[in-house]
Order: structure tokens, then C-alpha cells, then sequence
């Protein structure tokens, strides 16, 4: 009955946490001590997970010094990197060695916008004309709708996608430094119930799945959902073969073949060579959704010759991420903006140029390693 109770135990003081670790002990007849061993008190996750009984701890790392050349992030950065994976901090750091010496990464945010896409039930094509119709003459109802649920959220666009007796809506919002899902939803079901209200459709789903959250989607790698990036660096020749022991025309090539015609071969979404690397280590260190790391795999990878010297840039068009609320609440993840400069308001657009250069250093230095013939041994030496 003990162990019955101490599961169905749902506190989150740090008695509650140690009542439901030894009926999980006592249920598996396992020894766990290792999940223990740990210095924050446990209430100050209780927004982030529930029946807690310990915390799985994961090697942090840094990458860099790198020279970032944002409209934000400007300077050289420490990159904090959360991984098992063995020679990818090292790896990041040489691009990053290869970006440094070539005079930094230039980047961009040109778009920033968290969606939610509700789905509704019309009668027919007729009702989602007059449906569509009414959207577009009461912004001003919809606005006031949306400011009723947020103080930092703003609606920037409402896209119609009728199809027979589906209309799905995507929502587009401005949410601050937050990454916004639960201020999106939270502010879509608002406008459901008005757009229902008042033209008698009827909301099946504030998620249709034309966000698209966390699933992999053609919709956001061309429109984008979030921080739409763009980061780009030009390497000298003679760096290119000091630094990297390959050549431009080399890496030239081997992005040509694998990122876009090898990707295009398989149906990818994704034409890059790791991309999902940087954004899960990253994305892990700083306290983000784990499994936004689908939409920051759909990263384009480019490079060109330019009069010998090798430009390469990263297209990353759906970067969701926050500096304030989620998983940013915690100790270490807090540490670990801190470290980037990137901890509270004003702060968001920044920490998604970091993800940008970052991604473009893991980028670079796989291909210059891939070009070179070395990206064996350096996991055989580091990783193996």
C-alpha cells in the first residue's frame, strides 16, 4: 500500500520527491541512488515536470571562443554545449577556431513568430467563404480577443486553408522572449471561440497540425515557425587548407553531393550534415524544449566559392525558443545562458543568433573533416 501511495504522490517539495523515489525503488527492486544527487530544491520544477524523484544528469561542455557579427549578439562567446555524444564539443570548437580566424559569422533573425494552427468544421465550401469573409472584416474583435489572454503576446497574421468541410487556421503571434506555444494556444482558443460565436463554425482542435509542432513539415521549412535564421561566414583559402586540410573546391563539392543532392535523394526536409547536433546540445544546456530539435534540423546548409575563398551559410528557418519561462526556470540551465548572455527579457532574438553561428560551426567543420577524410578517425580518437 506504501508504495501504491508514495506513486500516486503528486507534492513537489522535496519530501513529496524522496516519498516517490522510494516507492519507485521499492516497485522495481532497484538501488537509484545516482538520481539523488542533486543541489536545487525541487519545487522550483514544478512547471516543468510532474512525479518527480530525481534529476539525470548530462556532461556540459563548452565550444569556442567564437566572434559572432549579429544585429545582437556581437563579440566573442563561450558556447555551452549538453551531449553524450563524445567529439562533438570538439568538433563545434574547431569550426568555431575556423569562423574566429576568418574575421566572425555575420547573422540574422528575419522573421520571429510562434503558430498555432486550429482546425474547424464548416458546412461545406460556401460557410468557409463566409468564414474566411468575416476573419478578414473583424481584426479589430480578434485583436482585443487576443489582448485579453496576454500582455505579451501580439497577433501578427490569421493564414485560411480551406479544404471541403475542414478550415484550418494558422495563427501567427509575436510572444516576446518566451517561445510562446502555451501563450499561442492559449490566445488561438480565444479566437475559436469568438470566430464560432459569431459564424457558427465549430472548433474540432486548436492544433490541426498545420503549425506544425514538433513533426517535421514542409509548411515551416518554407514559411517558418519561430526564429527564422541566417548565418554565414566567408573562410579564406588559406585557412580553408590550414585549418581545415581540405580545399574550397573540396567542400564545395561534398556540400553539392551530400547536403542537397544526397538529402533531395532521400526525401529529407533536413540538407545539411548534423544540424539537430548543435540544437539538441544547445538546446539541452539552456533549458528549451528538447523536441523543438525536429524543427531546428530543417537547416539548409550552402557553400560557394568565392574567388577561392569558401562561403558557406545556414538557413535555419523555424529556431523555437525562449530566454524567460520553461525549462530557462531551472539552476544549471539558467548558468548556461548566463554564460551567453542571454538570460531574461529582451534577450530571445540574441540567443537564436548563437543557435545560428553554432549550427554553422558544426556545419563547417564536418564538412571540411568529411572533405578531408577525417571524420573516422576523429570519432575513432574522441568518440569511439
Amino acid at each position: 500500500m506504501a508504495v501504491q501511495d508514495g506513486l500516486k504522490n503528486r507534492g513537489y517539495e522535496r519530501k513529496d520527491v524522496n516519498e516517490r523515489f522510494k516507492a519507485v525503488e521499492e516497485l522495481t527492486g532497484e538501488r537509484l541512488t545516482e538520481l539523488t544527487d542533486y543541489t536545487f530544491d525541487p519545487s522550483i520544477a514544478s512547471k516543468n515536470i510532474e512525479n518527480m524523484i530525481g534529476v539525470t544528469q548530462i556532461p556540459l561542455g563548452f565550444a569556442g571562443p567564437v566572434q559572432i557579427n549579429g544585429d545582437l549578439a556581437q563579440g566573442s562567446f563561450i558556447i555551452p554545449l549538453a551531449t553524450t555524444e563524445g567529439a562533438l564539443v570538439a568538433s563545434v570548437s574547431r569550426g568555431m577556431s575556423v569562423i574566429t580566424a576568418s574575421g566572425g559569422s555575420r547573422v540574422r533573425v528575419f522573421e520571429d513568430a510562434m503558430t498555432r494552427a486550429p482546425i474547424l468544421r464548416v458546412d461545406g465550401i460556401d460557410h468557409s467563404v463566409k468564414v474566411i469573409e468575416w476573419i478578414s472584416k473583424h481584426t479589430k474583435e480578434i485583436d482585443e480577443v487576443v489582448s485579453s489572454t496576454t500582455n505579451h503576446g501580439q497577433l501578427m497574421d490569421i493564414e485560411a486553408f480551406p479544404n471541403g468541410r475542414n478550415l484550418h487556421l494558422r495563427i501567427s503571434f509575436r510572444t516576446g522572449d518566451a517561445m510562446g506555444m502555451n501563450m499561442a494556444t492559449i490566445a488561438s482558443e480565444a479566437i475559436c471561440r469568438l470566430i464560432s460565436k459569431e459564424t457558427g463554425a465549430v472548433t474540432v482542435s486548436v492544433s490541426g497540425n498545420m503549425c506544425t509542432d514538433k513533426k517535421p513539415a514542409s509548411i515551416n521549412l518554407i514559411r517558418g515557425r519561430g526564429k527564422h535564421v541566417i548565418a554565414e561566414c566567408r573562410v579564406p583559402k588559406d585557412i580553408v587548407e590550414k585549418k581545415l586540410h581540405s580545399t574550397t573546391q573540396a567542400i564545395v563539392e561534398l556540400n553539392t553531393r551530400k547536403n542537397l543532392v544526397g538529402s533531395a535523394m532521400a526525401g529529407s526536409m533536413g540538407f545539411n550534415a548534423h544540424a539537430a547536433n548543435m540544437v539538441a546540445a544547445l538546446y539541452i544546456a539552456t533549458g528549451q524544449d528538447p523536441a523543438h530539435v525536429v524543427e531546428g534540423s530543417l537547416c539548409m546548409t550552402t557553400c560557394e566559392d568565392v574567388d577561392g575563398d569558401l562561403y558557406i551559410a545556414v538557413r535555419l528557418p523555424a529556431v523555437e525558443i525562449g530566454t524567460v519561462g520553461g525549462g530557462t526556470r531551472l539552476p544549471s540551465q539558467q548558468a548556461a545562458l548566463r554564460m551567453i548572455g542571454c538570460l531574461g527579457d529582451e534577450k530571445a532574438r540574441k540567443f537564436g543568433e548563437i543557435v545560428a553561428v553554432t549550427v554553422l560551426a558544426g556545419e563547417l567543420s564536418t564538412l571540411g573533416a568529411q572533405a578531408a577524410g577525417q571524420l573516422a578517425e576523429a570519432h575513432k580518437q574522441l568518440g569511439h
